[in-house]
């Protein structure tokens, strides 16, 4: 019995541990911090306020012209703050 149960809490965490290509994230917006998630079926967590850096003026590229993926309604360009160039980077994002 014991074996039996040790099987199963070992395939239940090689399941929890798997890799998902699916995560969420507290990012700056156009200015206002905004939760990004990769998947539209991910939980969009509650970010914690933060004061984000000041946009830069740039002119807004294209939105693009497809079909939203499953669970959105729309894409369009959105300036996004890198934390490793500390400079604000225009990204497809679609909600």
């Amino acid at each position: 019995m014991k074996f039996l149960l040790s099987i199963v809490f070992f395939i239940f965490s090689i399941s929890l541990s798997s890799n998902s290509f699916a995560y969420c994230s507290c990012e700056c917006v156009n200015g206002q911090v905004q939760a990004l998630c990769s998947s539209s079926l991910d939980i969009k967590p509650i970010c914690a306020p933060r004061i984000c850096p000041i946009v830069n003026p740039s002119i807004k590229p294209f939105d693009p012209i497809k079909i939203p993926p499953i669970g959105t309604q729309t894409c369009t360009n959105m300036q996004v703050y890198n934390q490793y160039t500390y400079t604000y980077e225009w990204e497809e994002i679609c909600y």
